[in-house]
């Protein structure tokens, strides 16, 4: 086993040390990269700045009576729902993320769940919030980030500042001096619930800076590196892996304009990090080969420059960066690491870009464990790997199989404090302070962790045979033909037993280009997949093949953060 030391880094207890601590070593530094006007240039906010702001809107908070409050979010990543996070959790009261995507009706449920006193929204949320503002019991203020003036009924975000700020200066300081308790509740999170009703994760201060401190000291990040803010910041991947982390390293976080402007935004902020979830990074590795294969003498060219850099690197000379220049420059020309989470990734996408000169690793976590429990390092990886665990934290096989294969369990100061309101939940998913992820794997003999799948998707035939639809997923997602896909079990007709099946939301473009045909029949789709899907199966054990095959005209349903929505059959 390696025994490369962890990074330093600085101690905090709680994101309220953090922001100050941060503003006195970063203070002149550019924390946020925004644009006021679509289209427009990047306009850059210190750390000094962020931090008044932070405090300004706290104060005026506190004003209003807000102290000890449930103060909701809902509006897509912008520079105001940092300020807004970070002004409840800091001293105010307790903070509650949530989807901009959620139908009206679900908003108003968690609303009402969570005792939310105040909510902070964008213009694009409100037709929603005002809608159903009278059927939440306990809220009082409405807070819009975009209009100007407030009115009778609804506060502006901006009038609110400004009034924050002539606060402090008259000498306010009960937000700059509220107490934080680091063990209380702070940080209410509803899980996706795709399956299940949602559940409403607890967290604490101390749960989330503890996890900033260990995942940091695992891969470094530094006071020069640019993040691009992609992902939704409700969810806690992005929030403490993409926001929160960021703050406390120093670095610079650049609002993404929209998924079709990520390559523009990418060179435009020169960006060195990317935090993306496996969708969005396999679609980029897909696209880079699919451009060569164009251009055949592209192509050949890229072939040969993969032999001829992994020959040179392996007498310790790398030209990575200058071979596979037209490739880094497509994504800005700065990008150093990408860093994938939220699933499983695809190990070959991850050594292809690798190969390309970019770092890649991915790390695995849950939003009760705030959210990383293991993580590759950037100088101690294991591609197929989801990583090792992070420091402080430990990780068990729990009733491992023949194989070593069983539930991933883990402990630590990370773990939630509990599921709110929900005792029953709680007791469940916390067992003699180890908590129960509910993902299937095991770990090798240096401490990798690897996921096998979902305990609630496994396949389980009559002879006791355990089949992982997550394998047989990636395998099939290999095909240039299959743009998603989801494997199950079903009942095998006259057989009985339990038989795997997969539904494909075929590349149409890929498949017209295949078949020289403009329409393909269904007939025709479904026997290309076929021959597709034979292929996978010669990778597989007998047991494990897949027996059925339907193809979808629709791309699946998907959460905000870009993961499938498995509907069980």
């Amino acid at each position: 086993m390696k025994n490369i030391p962890l990074y330093d880094v600085r101690k905090i207890d709680t994101l309220k040390d953090m922001l100050e601590s941060s503003t006195k070593l970063f203070g002149n530094d550019t924390a946020f990269l925004v644009k006021t006007e679509e289209g427009g240039s990047y306009q850059p906010i210190t750390y000094t700045r962020f931090y008044e702001d932070v405090n300004a809107m706290g104060t005026i908070l506190m004003d209003l009576g807000l102290s000890n409050s449930r103060i909701a979010i809902i509006s897509e990543n912008r520079y105001e729902w940092t300020v807004a996070y970070l002004a409840t959790v800091n001293g105010t009261g307790i903070v509650v993320p949530l989807d901009k995507e959620l139908p009206v009706s679900e908003l108003k449920n968690l609303l009402i769940r969570s005792q939310a006193d105040a909510v902070f929204y964008s213009e694009a949320k409100t037709s929603d919030v005002e809608a159903i503002a009278g059927e939440v019991p306990n809220l009082k203020f409405l807070i819009s980030m975009d209009t100007k003036e407030s009115t009778q009924n609804v506060l502006s975000y901006h009038a609110l500042l400004k009034r924050g700020y002539e606060l402090v200066a008259e000498g306010d300081r009960s937000f700059a001096d509220a107490p934080i308790d680091k063990d209380a509740m702070s940080i209410l999170l509803f899980t996706s619930g795709t399956t299940d009703k949602s559940k409403a994760v607890m967290l604490s201060h101390s749960n989330i800076s503890s996890n900033l401190m260990d995942m940091c000291s695992m891969v470094f990040i530094g006071r020069d590196d640019v993040f691009l803010m992609l992902l939704p910041l409700h969810h806690t991947y992005a929030c403490t892996c993409g926001f929160l982390c960021q703050i406390y390293r120093g670095c610079t976080i650049a609002f993404c304009e929209g998924l079709r402007h990520i390559v523009k935004n990418l060179k435009e902020s020169k960006t060195t990090i990317l935090l993306a979830v496996p969708l969005i990074l396999e679609s980029m590795y897909k696209r880079i080969w699919d451009q060569a294969a164009k251009d055949p003498k592209l192509l050949k060219k890229l072939k040969l420059g993969l032999k001829i850099s992994k020959v040179l690197k392996a007498v310790g000379i790398d030209v990575r960066k200058n071979l596979f220049k037209t490739i880094h420059e497509s994504f800005g020309g700065s990008i150093r690491l990408f860093i994938s989470g939220g699933a499983a990734i695809d190990p070959q996408v991850v050594l292809g870009f690798q190969d390309f000169g970019i770092h890649c690793i991915q790390g695995y976590g849950l939003t009760e464990c705030s959210p990383i429990i293991a993580l590759n390092r950037d100088c101690d990886f294991n591609n197929a790997s989801a990583g090792l665990p992070v420091p402080n934290t430990e990780i068990k096989i729990d009733n491992p199989n023949e194989e070593g294969i069983g539930e991933i369990i883990a402990k630590g100061p990370n773990i939630m404090l509990g599921y709110y309101q929900d005792e029953e939940a709680t007791r469940e998913a916390i067992v003699d302070g180890w908590f129960h992820t509910g993902d299937l794997g095991y770990m090798d003999q240096d401490k990798f962790v690897y996921i096998t799948g979902r305990k609630k998707n496994v396949i389980v035939t009559k002879n006791g045979k355990n089949i992982y639809p997550e394998e047989i997923e990636t395998l099939l997602s290999r095909s240039p033909f299959v743009s998603e896909c989801l494997v199950y079990g079903k009942e095998g007709e006259g057989t009985g037993d339990v038989e795997v099946a997969a539904e494909i939301y075929p590349d149409l473009d890929k498949v017209k280009e295949e078949l020289g045909e403009e329409n393909p029949t269904k007939e025709q789709i479904q026997t290309l997949l076929d021959k597709e899907v034979l292929k996978v199966n010669k990778s597989l054990e007998l047991y494990k093949y897949i027996r059925f095959i339907s193809v979808r005209d629709t791309e699946f349903e998907k959460t905000t953060s870009r993961k499938i929505i498995r509907q069980y059959k």
